[in-house]
């Protein structure tokens, strides 16, 4: 019977710690496709930004105007060509990962910033970004983010 019990808890252990590497694996993972669309942002890298993001990600902002809370959507497509007429290090947005959630192929991902235009503060906010894990890896389904000065 204490072999039984030491082998349940080995292999309890052991499932946990390989439960515990795929998230840490998935957490690296997902952390690198942000970090990956940022510096393509940075750099003015079109090729570089493409891939961050799936085939029908949705891209929206919410703005403040006269007191009034709207949602702006923007097509990724649309973003991207924007990224792709800048300067390279005109646009450099300052994150931090202030949490990083996965279950399964979903995570979920918030990211306080500061956001430069060419040296010079513009705004900052939070991006919160819906992640989904596919054939050819983590993609950016959905990014909504907040702009205040």
């Amino acid at each position: 019977m204490k072999y039984f019990i030491a082998f349940t808890l080995a292999f309890c252990f052991t499932t946990n710690i390989n439960a515990q590497d795929k998230i840490n694996k998935d957490s690296l993972e997902v952390a690198a496709v942000i970090h990956q669309m940022f510096t393509a942002m940075k750099t003015s890298d079109t090729n570089m930004l493409r891939p961050c993001f799936s085939s029908n990600a949705i891209f929206q902002t919410i703005v403040n105007k006269n007191g009034n809370t709207e949602i702006k959507n923007e097509l990724v497509q649309d973003f991207i060509n924007s990224i792709g007429k800048q300067t390279a290090g005109a646009l450099d947005e300052r994150i931090t990962i202030g949490s990083l959630l996965i279950d399964a192929n979903l995570a979920s991902v918030w990211t306080p910033y500061q956001f430069y235009y060419k040296g010079q503060y513009s705004h900052q906010g939070v991006n919160s970004f819906q992640l989904v894990k596919l054939l050819d890896g983590w993609k950016i389904q959905y990014l909504i983010d907040t702009r205040r000065k």
